[in-house]
Protein backbone atom coordinates (compact mmCIF):
# COMPACT_ATOMS: atom_id res chain seq x y z
CA UNK A 1 0.00 0.00 0.00
CA UNK A 2 1.34 3.37 -1.04
CA UNK A 3 1.56 6.21 1.46
CA UNK A 4 -0.32 9.37 0.51
CA UNK A 5 1.83 12.24 -0.66
CA UNK A 6 2.04 15.19 1.71
CA UNK A 7 0.07 18.27 0.70
CA UNK A 8 2.28 21.02 -0.65
CA UNK A 9 1.84 24.61 0.57
CA UNK A 10 0.40 25.66 -2.81
CA UNK A 11 -2.13 22.79 -2.74
CA UNK A 12 -3.12 23.78 0.80
CA UNK A 13 -3.54 27.42 -0.27
CA UNK A 14 -5.71 26.42 -3.27
CA UNK A 15 -7.82 24.17 -1.06
CA UNK A 16 -8.20 26.94 1.51
CA UNK A 17 -9.27 29.46 -1.15
CA UNK A 18 -11.89 27.02 -2.51
CA UNK A 19 -13.16 26.31 1.02
CA UNK A 20 -13.50 30.04 1.69
CA UNK A 21 -15.37 30.58 -1.59
CA UNK A 22 -17.75 27.68 -0.94
CA UNK A 23 -18.38 28.63 2.67
CA UNK A 24 -18.69 32.32 1.82
CA UNK A 25 -21.31 31.59 -0.84
CA UNK A 26 -23.89 31.29 1.93
CA UNK A 27 -23.97 35.11 1.99
CA UNK A 28 -25.64 35.02 -1.43
CA UNK A 29 -28.82 34.18 0.50
CA UNK A 30 -28.79 37.53 2.30
CA UNK A 31 -30.64 39.41 -0.50
CA UNK A 32 -33.28 36.68 -0.44
CA UNK A 33 -33.92 37.19 3.26
CA UNK A 34 -33.95 40.97 2.79
CA UNK A 35 -36.51 40.48 0.02
CA UNK A 36 -38.68 38.48 2.41
CA UNK A 37 -38.50 41.39 4.86
CA UNK A 38 -39.83 43.65 2.08
CA UNK A 39 -42.61 41.08 1.45
CA UNK A 40 -43.44 41.22 5.15
CA UNK A 41 -43.75 45.01 4.91
CA UNK A 42 -46.22 44.50 2.05
CA UNK A 43 -48.27 42.20 4.29
CA UNK A 44 -48.23 44.81 7.07
CA UNK A 45 -49.59 47.35 4.57
CA UNK A 46 -52.22 44.87 3.35
CA UNK A 47 -53.24 44.14 6.96
CA UNK A 48 -53.65 47.86 7.67
CA UNK A 49 -55.77 48.37 4.55
CA UNK A 50 -58.04 45.45 5.44
CA UNK A 51 -58.34 46.61 9.06
CA UNK A 52 -59.35 50.11 7.95
CA UNK A 53 -61.84 48.50 5.54
CA UNK A 54 -63.32 46.42 8.40
CA UNK A 55 -63.60 49.34 10.81
CA UNK A 56 -65.04 51.65 8.15
CA UNK A 57 -67.75 49.20 7.08
CA UNK A 58 -68.60 47.66 10.46
CA UNK A 59 -72.07 49.20 10.67
CA UNK A 60 -73.09 48.16 7.16
CA UNK A 61 -71.77 44.60 6.65
CA UNK A 62 -73.10 41.24 7.76
CA UNK A 63 -71.63 39.09 10.51
CA UNK A 64 -70.48 36.55 7.90
CA UNK A 65 -68.64 39.29 6.01
CA UNK A 66 -67.01 40.49 9.24
CA UNK A 67 -65.94 36.92 9.95
CA UNK A 68 -64.46 36.57 6.45
CA UNK A 69 -62.49 39.82 6.79
CA UNK A 70 -61.25 38.83 10.27
CA UNK A 71 -60.21 35.42 8.95
CA UNK A 72 -58.36 37.25 6.18
CA UNK A 73 -56.56 39.32 8.85
CA UNK A 74 -55.67 36.15 10.76
CA UNK A 75 -54.42 34.64 7.51
CA UNK A 76 -52.13 37.65 6.96
CA UNK A 77 -50.78 37.32 10.51
CA UNK A 78 -50.11 33.60 10.04
CA UNK A 79 -48.31 34.22 6.75
CA UNK A 80 -46.31 36.94 8.46
CA UNK A 81 -45.38 34.46 11.21
CA UNK A 82 -44.31 32.02 8.52
CA UNK A 83 -42.14 34.71 6.96
CA UNK A 84 -40.49 35.42 10.33
CA UNK A 85 -39.75 31.72 10.82
CA UNK A 86 -38.17 31.52 7.37
CA UNK A 87 -36.24 34.78 7.69
CA UNK A 88 -34.89 34.31 11.21
CA UNK A 89 -34.61 30.52 11.20
CA UNK A 90 -33.19 30.34 7.70
CA UNK A 91 -30.65 33.08 8.32
CA UNK A 92 -29.58 31.47 11.61
CA UNK A 93 -29.36 28.01 10.05
CA UNK A 94 -27.83 28.75 6.67
CA UNK A 95 -26.08 32.14 6.78
CA UNK A 96 -24.81 33.32 10.16
CA UNK A 97 -25.51 33.19 13.88
CA UNK A 98 -27.66 35.99 15.26
CA UNK A 99 -25.93 35.96 18.69
CA UNK A 100 -29.11 36.61 20.66
CA UNK A 101 -28.07 34.72 23.80
CA UNK A 102 -29.57 36.48 26.78
CA UNK A 103 -31.79 38.73 24.66
CA UNK A 104 -35.21 38.87 26.36
CA UNK A 105 -37.07 38.52 23.04
CA UNK A 106 -35.15 35.51 21.68
CA UNK A 107 -37.68 32.91 20.50
CA UNK A 108 -37.41 29.57 22.36
CA UNK A 109 -37.25 27.58 19.13
CA UNK A 110 -34.29 29.56 17.79
CA UNK A 111 -31.82 28.04 20.26
CA UNK A 112 -32.26 24.57 18.75
CA UNK A 113 -33.24 25.40 15.17
CA UNK A 114 -31.97 23.22 12.35
CA UNK A 115 -33.14 22.49 8.82
CA UNK A 116 -35.40 19.61 9.92
CA UNK A 117 -37.06 21.57 12.73
CA UNK A 118 -37.56 24.47 10.35
CA UNK A 119 -39.27 22.14 7.85
CA UNK A 120 -41.65 20.81 10.53
CA UNK A 121 -42.47 24.33 11.76
CA UNK A 122 -43.07 25.54 8.21
CA UNK A 123 -45.31 22.56 7.43
CA UNK A 124 -47.30 23.25 10.60
CA UNK A 125 -47.66 26.92 9.69
CA UNK A 126 -48.80 26.01 6.18
CA UNK A 127 -51.48 23.75 7.69
CA UNK A 128 -52.66 26.66 9.84
CA UNK A 129 -52.84 28.96 6.83
CA UNK A 130 -54.63 26.29 4.80
CA UNK A 131 -57.09 25.77 7.67
CA UNK A 132 -57.98 29.47 7.63
CA UNK A 133 -58.55 29.33 3.86
CA UNK A 134 -60.70 26.23 4.25
CA UNK A 135 -62.75 27.86 7.01
CA UNK A 136 -63.27 30.90 4.79
CA UNK A 137 -64.40 28.56 2.03
CA UNK A 138 -66.94 26.82 4.27
CA UNK A 139 -68.29 30.14 5.58
CA UNK A 140 -68.69 31.29 1.99
CA UNK A 141 -70.03 27.87 0.84
CA UNK A 142 -73.26 29.31 -0.55
CA UNK A 143 -71.24 31.20 -3.18
CA UNK A 144 -68.95 28.30 -4.17
CA UNK A 145 -69.38 25.04 -6.02
CA UNK A 146 -69.08 21.68 -4.32
CA UNK A 147 -66.16 20.88 -6.61
CA UNK A 148 -64.18 23.93 -5.39
CA UNK A 149 -64.81 22.98 -1.76
CA UNK A 150 -63.85 19.35 -2.44
CA UNK A 151 -60.55 20.31 -4.09
CA UNK A 152 -59.66 22.76 -1.33
CA UNK A 153 -60.34 20.04 1.25
CA UNK A 154 -58.20 17.55 -0.70
CA UNK A 155 -55.37 20.08 -0.94
CA UNK A 156 -55.63 20.82 2.80
CA UNK A 157 -55.53 17.11 3.65
CA UNK A 158 -52.48 16.75 1.40
CA UNK A 159 -50.76 19.47 3.44
CA UNK A 160 -51.71 17.64 6.65
CA UNK A 161 -50.41 14.31 5.34
CA UNK A 162 -47.18 15.97 4.17
CA UNK A 163 -46.62 17.63 7.55
CA UNK A 164 -47.25 14.38 9.42
CA UNK A 165 -44.82 12.60 7.08
CA UNK A 166 -42.15 15.28 7.57
CA UNK A 167 -42.55 15.15 11.36
CA UNK A 168 -42.43 11.34 11.35
CA UNK A 169 -39.29 11.28 9.19
CA UNK A 170 -37.69 13.89 11.48
CA UNK A 171 -38.54 11.72 14.49
CA UNK A 172 -37.05 8.65 12.81
CA UNK A 173 -33.91 10.58 11.93
CA UNK A 174 -33.50 11.97 15.44
CA UNK A 175 -33.87 8.45 16.94
CA UNK A 176 -31.37 7.16 14.36
CA UNK A 177 -28.89 9.90 15.36
CA UNK A 178 -29.22 8.99 19.06
CA UNK A 179 -28.32 5.34 18.34
CA UNK A 180 -25.21 6.30 16.33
Amino acid sequence: MQEPKPITPSQYKQSNIMTNILFGSRWLQLPLYLGLIVAQAVYVYFFAVELVHLVGKTASISEADIMLIVLGLIDVVMISNLLIMVIVGGYETFVSRLNLKGHPDEPDWLSHVNANLLKVKLATAIIGISSIHLLKTFINAANLSTEVMMWQTIIHMTFVASAVSIAYIDKLMSHSNIKH
